[in-house]
C-alpha cells in the first residue's frame, strides 16, 4: 500500500473540518458538495473489501429518494447484498478520519479485517441521474486506481441494476449476464414466458402509466420497453426531461402525501405506479369513479405475491415453507389478512432492508416488502434446484404451475428490491389471475394512517425495542403513546429515529383519517416535548383529501 501516493490524492479530496456522517442503512447522505472525500474514501474501502473477499464489490453513488440537491455512496457485496455491519463500521471510521489520520485508519482497517493487500481487487460503479453523480464516481475511481484496484464504470444505473451486475460477476454468469442487456433479456424472458400462461392474454392489451421520478427508472425502463412491448405498453411520465429529481413526484412522495404526482393526469380505474429516485421501491394506485386517490403499497403487493405463490405450491402439492417478512410500518389489516385469510406466516422486523433481506432468507420462499414499496422475494438455492426440477417432471396442470414459478424466480431480482422487476412480477400476476386494480386493491380494507417527523436536537436519545414498535428511552415517552393510543379505536403508533438525520419518525394508524391524523399529531407532540425537539411544536395535520 503506497502510502504517499494515497496521503497526495486525499489532499485533493480534502474533508471539510468538523463534518461527522454515519454510514446506515442506505450507506452514507448529505448535501452533494460535502461528500468528495467521503466518495474517494469508499473507493479505497471497496478495494479493501474486493480484497478481503476476494470478489467483485459495488460501488453506487445515489440518494435514492432525497431531494436533487442530496448525493450519496453505498457498497454492495459479493452477492448483491448490503455491506456488512462490520464493514459499515469500517466506512463510518475511514469517512470520519481528520487528513493526517486517513492512511493510518486505513492500514487499521486492514489488519483489522485481515485484508491480503497483494491479492487482486475488482470494483464496479454506477450512479443516478443526479448533477453532482458524474463528478462523485469519478472521486470514486480516483480512491479505487490509487489502491491499483480494477474498475468497471457501467455509468448510469438504477441501484437494483448494481446490485444484479454484482452478483452476476461473482456467480461466474450463472446468475445472468452482467451487462444492462443481459439484465433486460433474462426479466423480460421471464414475463414473456410467464403472461403467456394466461386465459385472456389476447383478449385485452395491458397499459400502464408509470411515474419515473424524474429519475434513473425511466432511461432504464425505456431500454427494457422493447423487450415486453408486445405484452405491455408502458407510458413514462415524469421523465426527467424537465422536472427536478424527487420534487412532488416518486414513490415515496405518492406514499407519503397520498396523492397522485405532479404531471400526472389519470382516468377513473387507470392503473398507475410511481418509481422512487434509483427505482428500488414501487407503489401502485387509482382514482376511483368519484375521483377519490386509492394507494396500493409495499403491504399490498406483498400480499398479491405471495397469495399467488402459495395457490402455486399448493398447485404442485409441494409443501416448501413461505414466510412473509414485515415491518412496524406494515398496516395492521395486511398482517390480519395474511395470517388468517392466506395462513401465511407473518414476521416483523427492524426498519431496513437488510434486516428483512437478512430474516427472508430463513425460508424456502422469502416474501419482503417495506410499506415504501421496497422489497423482493428470496428463493433458497434448495427451493430454486426443486422448482427446477419439477417443472421437468411433472405433468399437465401441475407442471404449468411449477413452469410459472420458475418463471417468477427468474423475475426476481433476488440481489435486492427493483422496481422494474417488482412492476413486471405485478402486471404478470395481475394478468394471470384477471384481476383489475380494483380488485387487487379490495382483498383488505387498510386502516388509515399518518407518518410524520419531529426534529430534534439528537436522533440519539431515542432507543426502541420489540422491531422498533416500543420505546426504551426516553423515560415516559412509550407511556405516553400508550395513553394517547387508548383514546381511539383500531389504533397503534409508535415512533423511530431516522437512520441518517436528527429526526424522529412517527406513526399512526387508527378506524378513521381523522383520528390516525389526531393521533399522528399528539404522538408528535408527545417527541417534541420528552426527546428534545427543535423548532416550531409540530402543528395539526392538514388532510390533503
Amino acid at each position: 500500500m503506497d502510502l504517499d501516493a494515497i496521503t497526495k490524492y486525499s489532499a485533493l479530496h480534502a474533508k471539510p473540518d468538523g463534518l461527522v456522517l454515519q454510514y446506515g442503512t442506505a450507506g452514507f447522505r448529505t448535501k452533494a458538495e460535502h461528500l468528495d472525500h467521503v466518495m474517494f474514501r469508499m473507493g479505497l474501502l471497496a478495494v479493501l473489501r474486493s480484497k478481503q473477499t476476494k470478489s467483485t464489490i459495488g460501488v453506487m453513488v445515489t440518494a435514492s429518494h432525497n431531494p436533487e440537491e442530496d448525493n450519496g455512496v453505498k457498497l454492495v457485496d459479493p452477492l448483491g447484498e448490503m455491506l456488512a455491519p462490520s464493514w459499515e463500521e469500517h466506512a463510518t471510521c475511514l469517512a470520519n478520519a481528520e487528513e493526517q489520520d486517513m492512511p493510518r485508519v486505513l492500514m487499521d482497517i486492514s489488519v483489522k479485517a485481515a485484508v491480503n493487500l497483494q491479492q487482486d481487487a475488482f470494483v464496479v460503479i454506477g450512479r443516478d441521474t443526479r448533477p453532482s453523480s458524474e463528478k462523485l464516481s469519478q472521486s470514486v475511481i480516483d480512491g479505487v486506481t490509487v489502491l491499483e484496484g480494477q474498475f468497471h464504470d457501467y455509468g448510469l444505473l438504477t441501484t437494483p441494476q448494481l446490485h444484479y451486475m454484482v452478483y452476476c460477476r461473482n456467480t461466474s454468469g450463472q446468475y445472468g449476464k452482467a451487462t444492462i442487456e443481459g439484465y433486460c433479456q433474462k426479466l423480460s424472458k421471464a414475463f414473456t414466458e410467464l403472461t403467456k400462461q394466461a386465459f385472456c392474454s389476447g383478449d385485452e392489451y395491458r397499459s400502464l402509466k408509470v411515474d419515473c421520478a424524474n429519475g434513473i427508472g425511466a432511461l432504464k425502463l425505456r431500454e427494457m420497453e422493447h423487450y415486453i412491448s408486445q405484452e405491455l405498453s408502458v407510458q413514462l411520465l415524469n421523465d426527467g426531461t424537465k422536472g427536478k429529481l424527487n420534487h412532488l413526484c416518486g414513490a415515496d412522495f405518492v406514499k407519503s402525501h397520498q396523492k397522485p404526482p405532479q404531471g400526472m393526469e389519470m382516468k377513473p380505474n387507470e392503473r398507475c405506479c410511481s418509481f422512487d429516485g434509483d427505482a428500488d421501491r414501487i407503489v401502485y394506485y387509482y382514482l376511483d369513479v368519484d375521483g377519490h386517490f386509492h394507494l396500493i403499497d409495499g403491504d399490498k403487493i406483498a400480499t398479491l405475491i405471495s397469495s399467488f405463490l402459495k395457490e402455486l405450491l399448493l398447485e404442485i402439492g409441494e409443501s416448501l415453507n413461505i414466510g412473509v417478512v414485515q415491518t412496524a410500518y406494515a398496516n395492521g389489516s395486511s398482517t390480519r389478512y395474511l395470517e388468517e385469510v392466506m395462513k401465511v406466516p407473518v414476521y416483523c422486523t427492524k426498519t431496513g432492508v437488510k434486516h428483512l433481506h437478512h430474516k427472508a432468507q430463513e425460508f424456502d420462499i422469502g416474501v419482503y416488502f417495506e410499506a415504501n414499496g421496497h422489497g423482493t422475494v428470496l428463493f433458497s438455492k434448495a427451493a430454486e434446484i426443486r422448482i427446477k426440477q419439477l417443472a421437468k417432471e411433472l405433468e399437465d396442470k401441475k407442471r404449468k404451475a411449477a413452469k410459472m414459478l420458475e418463471n417468477v424466480i427468474d423475475l426476481f431480482n433476488q440481489a435486492a428490491g427493483d422496481a422494474i422487476s417488482d412492476m413486471l412480477v405485478i402486471e404478470a400476476i395481475l394478468t394471470l389471475k384477471g384481476l383489475t386494480v380494483q380488485q387487487w386493491d379490495a382483498l383488505y380494507m387498510d386502516l388509515p394512517n399518518r407518518q410524520l417527523k419531529v426534529k430534534v436536537a439528537d436522533r440519539q436519545v431515542i432507543s426502541t425495542t420489540d422491531a422498533e414498535r416500543q420505546v426504551v428511552t426516553p423515560p415516559g415517552l412509550q407511556e405516553a403513546i400508550n395513553d394517547l393510543v387508548k383514546k381511539y379505536k383500531l389504533s397503534r403508533a409508535f415512533v423511530r429515529p431516522s437512520g441518517t438525520e436528527d429526526i424522529v419518525r412517527v406513526y399512526a394508524e387508527a378506524d378513521s383519517q381523522e383520528n390516525a391524523d389526531s393521533l399522528a399529531h399528539a404522538v408528535s407532540l408527545a417527541v417534541f416535548q420528552l426527546a428534545g425537539g427543535v423548532g416550531e411544536p409540530p402543528q395539526p395535520v392538514s388532510c390533503p383529501y
